[in-house]
């Protein structure tokens, strides 16, 4: 197998975990997510996914947990809180995200492919490792990263989440590890209510999580500058062995859910940003893990940009560096991120 190849992982059975009408964590929107892979034809091989066993599974997630989804299977529709629902496929589809997500990781840790997305659901990044939350049953981009340390040679891992939601699952998660580095942007103060900027990593991990809270209307060049300013030399002074994105669309500007303003464009540009970051450190080994995105257009345009990046004959051109304007959103985020982190990131003041 070529190490240029771009795999995927999809699969119709993702889409019969279902709740209630109208609930925005719907099997629709994977229908659109798969009309934008269906796009790009022989550039990426589609893979299937298989099911994570328990003891994968039990690396990131209490055992209790894992009995009370595993308890769900063949059950009619069901609530666990009030956003988190269940249905009788839910646990083995929950399953199905968790291994896929571990194998695609696996495949490019050791070299196997460049790159590639996992388009999966239930989204993962909310859910604790006692508790089941936000849309999501098992974390699954904990699950990989989990699986990645104890079968991958203890690596060093990036975890980016760029959904428009703080992960604080996969925070606390990894809080006290100082081989991930977990950075977030999100909409700020937002569901769950978690991610401020002091929120920094505890014990060994102190400085090991960057929240990058953002206010609402961010668009395209906040994003991209905070990519530019802060994102860019927190992963050059880290040195990851690879990258894993929690690749939600729910910031794009039609989203029901929230009320960021990026565009297919922005998302491009943050994917070319994170590529040749991972091509200049780690060898170019780079996971996307589809998370949230609600609106059925913002998850087809960011899959698309996705991998129009990821299959790219030639490098896509990066976006030019955004100005810290005085009084503008991005320098007021900028400036508190240095607040807390400046003195652990080498160059953060170079790219100022």
């Amino acid at each position: 197998m070529s190490d240029s190849i771009v795999q995927v992982v999809s699969d119709i059975r993702f889409q019969s975990h279902h709740g209630p009408d109208g609930h925005p964590e719907r099997p629709e929107r994977l229908v659109a997510v798969g009309e934008a892979i269906d796009s790009f034809g022989h550039r990426i091989e589609v893979v299937a996914p298989r099911a994570a066993e328990s003891e994968e599974i039990l690396r990131a997630h209490d055992r209790r947990l894992l009995e009370a989804i595993a308890s769900t299977s063949g059950r009619e529709l069901g609530k666990i809180d009030a956003d988190t629902y269940y249905s009788a496929s839910s646990f083995e589809v929950a399953r199905l995200a968790a291994g896929s997500c571990i194998d695609l990781a696996t495949r490019v840790l050791c070299g196997g492919i460049s790159s590639g997305l996992a388009a999966v659901r239930p989204p993962g990044h909310h859910a604790e490792a006692d508790r089941a939350m936000g849309f999501c049953l098992f974390n699954n981009v904990a699950i990989a990263t989990r699986s990645l340390q104890a079968e991958g040679g203890a690596p060093r891992i990036l975890i980016f989440d760029w959904d428009v939601h703080h992960g604080n699952g996969t925070q606390h998660i990894f809080e006290t590890d100082p081989d991930v580095l977990y950075i977030s942007t999100h909409q700020f103060p937002f569901y769950p209510g978690t991610g401020n900027f002091d929120e920094a990593g505890l014990d060994r991990g102190l400085g090991s999580t960057i929240n990058i809270p953002m206010p609402v209307g961010c668009g395209d060049e906040e994003f991209i500058g905070v990519l530019q300013r802060i994102v860019v030399p927190a992963a050059r002074t880290f040195s990851p062995d690879v990258i894993l994105i929690s690749c939600g669309f729910d910031a794009h500007q039609d989203d029901p859910l929230a009320s960021m303003e990026i565009t297919q464009y922005g998302y491009r540009a943050m994917s070319t940003i994170m590529l040749e970051l991972a091509k200049s450190l780690c060898g170019g080994r780079i996971v996307f893990i589809l998370e949230g995105g609600y609106s059925l257009a913002g998850v087809r345009e960011g899959t698309e940009a996705v991998l129009e990046t990821l299959t790219a004959a030639a490098p896509m051109q990066a976006p030019t560096a955004i100005e810290l304007v005085p009084g503008a959103a991005l320098t007021g985020i900028v400036d508190r991120v240095g607040q807390v982190h400046a003195h652990r990131i080498r160059d953060f003041a170079a790219a100022l």
